[in-house]
């Protein structure tokens, strides 16, 4: 359901279908877990629509991505968003070195995202390891992916 993805992602998503971003920049992503979507997306902070970077305090920058997760519940047949807490690290596929994400809240109408900014390393695979807790009665859901991105200069 649309109206339940928050506007910051909805952007993502309208810059996505304007081919405004390099197919590296990978459309939105998400784990089913049980009646739960635990969505993810990362974008460099250059291809975000300037009022959306204002309004949310983000620096737009070639050399740094957003990392954006959001959790929906289904309940009755409508997906519902939940306030689901992430922590997480990235770092290179080869490497052992590994930087801590600092993610903060985001709200918009109902709905609330996590967001983390990071230096993007140019052409070099990047590791995500996040813990998602979309239950508080439950164990963190652990999400792990790989995404490149490029710097355009």
């Amino acid at each position: 359901m649309l109206t339940c993805i928050p506007l910051f992602q909805r952007a993502l998503a309208a810059a996505l279908l304007l081919g405004l971003m390099p197919l590296s920049g990978q459309a939105q992503q998400f784990e089913q877990i049980g009646n739960y979507q635990i969505h993810y997306s990362a974008v460099s902070t250059g291809f975000l629509p300037p009022s959306v970077a204002e309004a949310h305090g983000i620096q737009r920058s070639p050399a740094m991505a957003l990392l954006n997760v959001s959790v929906l519940e289904e309940v009755d047949g409508e997906l519902r968003p939940v306030n689901a807490p992430v922590s997480g690290t990235v770092g290179e596929v080869q490497g052992n070195e590994r930087t801590p994400l600092d993610f903060r809240a985001l709200r918009e109408g109902n709905t609330q995202s996590q967001v983390a900014v990071f230096r993007i390393r140019d052409d070099e695979p990047m590791h995500f390891a996040l813990e998602v807790r979309y239950d508080r009665n439950r164990e963190p859901a652990e999400v792990n992916f790989i995404q490149r991105f490029h710097i355009d200069r």
